[in-house]
């Protein structure tokens, strides 16, 4: 039975310890522990900045029932029915929101038999089974943890404050007995246990309901089961009489009803254990979403009419017309220095004498709907901007009756093997994408040309140009066949 104890009372020892951990541990170079925080805008935690009350003292009264024992308090259809007396007294830390630890003071006094030893004698039957009543006289300190399961279980999308609370309990304690046996030879001192002993040792478990009255008060119903680890306590012990029919290592047990009262010491307005923090947040949301915006937005105005406040506008002077970005600034898609609102090619790179389009001839439409496209240094993935200029050039193949050559192309870094690959692998990804839009096959061929066919043959090496020729030079385009 102690065994039993033992590892009771280390299943309750387990929880507590892991509530104890502290995250901070992991971290030996001193306040803060930015690492575990998230923050390094943290401040220690002081008595001086708790918010909520966290200690208080509950008090309660109820009835004991012996359950699990040779002599109970409820009968089976013979003998009546009969209650004693219980109380306790108990002082409470809340270590979070959800969980707690109480040292409690438990007295009573059990009655169990066919009698209640207070009010009735033994009838004289001589049925040793039926002529006797008990009753048991205890005092206990045990220390408990407490979870709370509605502030523990609580819904994310419940605002509704709550008077509520379910809470759990379980620890380990001593307890001290006197029991009592009275038959037809009279009623006598059975079994005494003193505390603090080994043989002591006893458990409780159980639940209890708290109703929220006020900021200061509770209401808590509650039942407790007791494990007395001992055979005696219902004063029926093997060595006094025929009447213990359970084996002496098995525990008389007992259940506690009470009803009690818990008062919240402390200066402020709420307890831990009634804080929800999702409630906190919620209303501030509530708060924020109600409150009036008082900022002042676009101060300065908007001189160039972009659409961006001068407030945080990159480009006071846009000119009318230009798209911007988020800074302000008017967009380049090609990066040759000219605006796209200027820029006659606006996704081929070229000089500003020549408006943004490459010099050697004259820019046709036809030319234009099946300009190629650039890549990243060392890639062969399509990017988002070029998407439009290849949707163009489906359209322009599908309605013409010849057939193409896609041709890929690279700038002069790396080795001419390595280039050669790499234009092979940009031909075949342009030749994919139009193949997957609805291009026919058997239209398309692609051919890889390295860094044999640049756009800029001034640029070999690649540092004798700027990054938007060697960007022109790493290129996939089209070619009539």
């Amino acid at each position: 039975m102690k065994l039993k104890l033992t590892s009771f009372a280390l299943a309750l020892v387990l929880p507590i310890a892991i509530v104890a951990q502290d995250s901070v541990a992991v971290s030996t170079e001193g306040y803060p522990n930015t690492f575990n925080s998230g923050s390094a805008k943290v401040s220690p935690f002081t008595q001086e900045s708790k918010r909520f009350n966290d200690w208080s003292i509950s008090a309660g009264a109820g009835i004991p029932l012996l359950q699990s024992a040779d002599l109970t308090s409820i009968k089976a259809g013979n003998g009546k029915n009969v209650f004693g007396y219980s109380a306790y007294l108990s002082i409470d830390k809340a270590i979070t929101h959800a969980f707690g630890l109480n040292l409690q003071y438990d007295r009573g006094e059990t009655r169990q038999g066919w009698f209640n030893t207070k009010t009735d004698n033994a009838t004289g039957t001589g049925n040793p089974y039926q002529d006797v009543g008990a009753r048991t006289q205890y005092d206990a300190i045990s220390v408990l943890g407490d979870l709370n399961f509605s502030n523990l279980l609580r819904r994310v999308d419940n605002k509704s404050p709550y008077r509520w609370a379910l809470h759990g309990y379980a620890g380990i304690g001593t307890l001290a007995y006197r029991a009592y046996l009275e038959d037809a030879a009279g009623q006598r001192l059975m079994t005494e246990i003193k505390p603090f002993k080994l043989s002591s040792l006893f458990g409780q478990a159980g639940a209890g309901l708290k109703y929220k009255v006020n900021r200061k008060i509770d209401i808590e119903g509650r039942v407790m089961y007791f494990v007395t680890g001992d055979d005696e306590f219902d004063g029926g012990g093997a060595q006094y009489s025929p009447i213990n029919q359970r084996e002496d290592q098995v525990s008389d047990n007992f259940f506690n009803a009470t009803l009690g009262l818990s008062l919240k010491l402390g200066k402020h307005q709420s307890h831990l254990m009634w804080h929800d923090p999702l409630q906190e947040i919620y209303y501030k949301l509530d708060v924020l979403a109600d409150k009036n915006q008082d900022v002042e937005v676009c101060k300065k105005g908007d001189a160039d009419n972009d659409g961006v406040c001068d407030d945080w506008d990159r480009q006071l002077d846009t000119p009318a017309g230009a798209r911007v970005d988020g800074a302000g600034v008017a967009l380049d898609t090609d990066l040759d220095g000219v605006i796209d609102l200027y820029d006659k090619c606006v996704t081929v790179p070229g000089p500003v004498e020549n408006n943004g389009c490459p010099t050697g001839g004259t820019v046709t439409d036809n030319t234009r709907t099946l300009e190629g496209i650039e890549f990243d240094l060392d890639s062969d993935r399509i990017l988002p901007s070029n998407t439009p200029i290849l949707n163009n050039a489906v359209n322009y193949i599908n309605s013409s009756a010849g057939s193409y050559n896609v041709i890929g192309g690279t700038d002069t870094r790396a080795s001419d093997a390595y280039n050669q690959k790499l234009s092979e692998r940009r031909a075949n990804s342009v030749k994919n994408y139009l193949i997957q839009n609805g291009v026919e096959a058997g239209k398309l061929e692609a051919i890889g040309r390295g860094e044999k066919d640049l756009k800029y043959p001034e640029c070999e090496p690649a540092t004798k140009c700027p990054e938007w020729k060697n960007r022109a030079n790493r290129r996939v385009y089209f070619e009539a066949k």
